[in-house]
């Protein structure tokens, strides 16, 4: 006899434990594609895209917190963005969101991810995941499209895999390491 029957089987593992696992999985990944490079190769861009790994664990730091935010209070205020004109200024500010720039370390972009991941274990320890909230209004979510938090944390999760992903090319492309395989 196995499973939930079995009463000498391991409990199965909460949604909760199940996303924490996902999480540590690709954010070990992640963190495997960095582990020993330069600030000076942490900044490098050695394929087509402008993308650096450095720049990557600093968004992926940015925008996750971002995404905690919202599930902690709701979407923020309109940024009032005209996003079909947006300044020039915006987008290379934007842009420099997936950098390092002047003053910006991997250990700091490392810091801030350590802080974001323990807050994020937090949340899904206690956060109501079938709560939502109203998305921000922009040209990529559907006019009056709610998230649940659980949704937002699942986001989170691909966006680290994606990111862990690129990450992996990028630094299979300067020195040969690989993540996996």
């Amino acid at each position: 006899m196995t499973g939930a029957t079995d009463p000498t089987a391991p409990p199965s593992p909460s949604e909760r434990d199940e996303i924490l696992a996902i999480h540590a999985k690709h954010r070990g990944l992640f963190l495997l594609t960095v582990k020993g490079l330069t600030d000076e190769q942490a900044r490098l861009a050695p394929t087509v895209s402008a993308l650096s790994a450095g720049g990557l664990v600093k968004h992926v730091a940015a925008t996750v917190a971002s995404w905690l935010d919202f599930v902690e209070h709701g979407a923020p205020e309109p940024d009032g963005i005209d996003w079909s004109n947006p300044d020039p200024a915006l987008l290379e500010a934007r842009a420099d969101e997936f950098r390092l720039v002047e003053g910006e370390t991997l250990d700091g972009a490392l810091a801030a991810y350590g802080s974001v991941s323990e807050r994020l274990e937090s949340l899904v320890g206690s956060v109501d995941l079938d709560e939502v909230h109203a998305v921000p209004s922009a040209p990529w979510f559907t006019p009056g499209e709610v998230w649940s938090n659980r949704r937002v944390l699942m986001h989170v999760l691909a966006e680290t895999a994606q990111h862990a992903g690129h990450a992996d090319i990028l630094r299979e492309t300067i020195d040969g390491q690989r993540s996996m395989g």
